[in-house]
């Protein structure tokens, strides 16, 4: 395997994406795949910049979403295993390539849900994720108002996928960004 670095994987995703909110969703992503990572015993840094590059080519191409990437990725060299499981965190959406790997099941269910929890986290008078409790993001994962655009079929779907209870799929996610709190911009007043 092609494994990339934590510094390849974020000159890659520089040189498409220079919003710091879709930065910042990149790197809260890839900090919950880090920390799944460790808990499958497999390689943290592989996960890590899965996650990190699962919506490369969102903020230039996003009509393209997930079809260009793979152009991208192939055009760089990027390892297969990647360019998969870019594809499949679009699953149902925007393309027919199905989770198969732990890997790839994790990063299609942590994908929509890192950003219910970046948006819970926002509302809290920490606004911080290191205080933020499985419970509240239940709550706001029943109020559908609340962070409109985050698909809770894809959550659901993806803990199904996993065989995992939806709260420790919450629980887990929300563990893997308190460990980067500061860097995925979520450390708050804490």
């Amino acid at each position: 395997m092609n494994k990339l670095t934590k510094e390849q994987a974020w000159q890659l995703l520089s040189a498409y994406t220079e919003t710091p909110a879709l930065q910042k969703h990149a790197l809260q992503v890839a900090a919950a795949m880090e920390h799944f990572g460790r808990m499958a015993d497999e390689d943290p840094e592989i996960w890590w910049a899965a996650g990190l590059l699962h919506d490369l080519d969102y903020e230039k191409y996003p009509e393209e979403h997930c079809h260009k990437a793979r152009q991208l990725m192939e055009q760089h060299g990027v390892d297969p295993l990647y360019i998969r499981a870019m594809e499949c965190h679009g699953y149902g959406q925007c393309t027919n390539t199905r989770p198969e790997s732990l890997l790839e099941k994790t990063l299609f269910t942590v994908d929509e849900l890192t950003g219910l929890i970046n948006a819970a986290c926002l509302v809290r008078p920490s606004k911080s994720v290191l205080d933020l409790e499985v419970k509240s993001v239940k709550k706001k994962l029943k109020d559908k108002t609340f962070a409109a655009g985050v698909n809770r079929d894809v959550i659901r779907q993806g803990a199904e996928m996993l065989g995992t209870p939806l709260d420790d799929v919450i629980r887990e996610t929300i563990e893997g960004m308190k460990e980067h709190a500061e860097e995925i911009g979520l450390k708050g007043s804490l």
